[in-house]
């Protein structure tokens, strides 16, 4: 066979560590060195600083609702999909896939436009002494709608390529429903359960756009991470701003390595069933 010259080799691995070097470690060397460019005293007051400590608060407590809210949708959705045949189950499809085709600035625009003060359900809402949008529910709700195709996304494929043969088993021998999802369904797809949750709770906690849009902007109130950076930085506040954004950073990081362990779960996994089906 025609081998390729050795150094076309070095070469592609070159560009591609320089690449790598430049878009990647670079970022990464410059958020941490900035952070803790004035020690660890100035780092721990910037994070401990009342209106950054109010944001880290209100990214975890979303965090913390949504997470569960899409990962109690997303178990659904895929059940639905990959076990039923029903009318209307490509266009629940389609739905699934929509956030990523839409930019999360539109996303929030759109609860503003339905919730908002003159939106189609401000009026009714005021009239309540109801606030959604500037406030906690119309974040929740936005971080929601971003957010909520991850576990299902990866659930769907997973659970078609189990079948139904389990459940079907477990059924015949008189199991229950409910006996039968916690004790035959949910171990089956807990790996890719937990892939969808890491990525559900590293994006909520990350999002920008959309709950720029609907946040209102108050400090200590509807201010999180994302946006605290963005405060910071334009009052120059620079080590701050790279103190905060460090712990986004981390959490990537942090999301990254747990991505790659569970990863090597699932392609395991899917060669027992590939094993299996032969």
């Amino acid at each position: 066979m025609r081998k390729e010259p050795r150094w076309l080799k070095y070469a592609l691995i070159g560009v591609s560590l320089l690449f790598l070097a430049i878009f990647i470690a670079l970022p990464l060397f410059t958020i941490f060195q900035q952070a803790f460019s004035r020690g660890w005293e100035v780092y721990k007051d910037s994070i401990l600083d009342t209106e950054t400590f109010d944001a880290i608060k209100l990214s975890v407590l979303i965090a913390a609702i949504v997470v569960p809210m899409n990962a109690f949708f997303g178990v659904m959705a895929a059940w639905a999909i990959a076990k039923f045949e029903f009318f209307g189950k490509n266009v629940l499809i389609t739905l699934i896939e929509l956030p990523f085709s839409v930019s999360p600035i539109i996303a929030g625009l759109i609860y503003v436009l339905l919730f908002g003060a003159h939106g189609w359900f401000g009026e009714w809402l005021s009239e309540r002494e109801i606030q959604i949008v500037f406030a906690l529910p119309g974040i929740v709700l936005a971080t929601a709608f971003v957010t909520f195709p991850f576990v299902a996304r990866e659930l769907i494929p997973l659970m078609q390529e189990l079948g139904k043969d389990d459940e079907e088993a477990s059924l015949t021998l008189g199991a229950g429903g409910l006996y039968t999802f916690w004790r035959v369904t949910l171990p089956n797809i807990k790996w890719g359960l937990l892939y969808g949750v890491i990525l559900t709770n590293a994006r909520a906690m990350g999002e920008f756009g959309a709950v720029a849009v609907v946040s209102g902007l108050q400090r200590g109130v509807t201010i999180t991470m994302p946006l605290q950076i963005e405060i910071l930085y334009n009052e120059y506040h620079l080590t701050a701003a790279f103190a905060v954004a460090s712990i986004l950073t981390f959490l990537a990081l942090l999301t990254l390595a747990i991505k790659s362990i569970i990863e090597r779960f699932i392609a395991l996994q899917r060669r027992e069933i590939a094993f299996k089906e032969t």
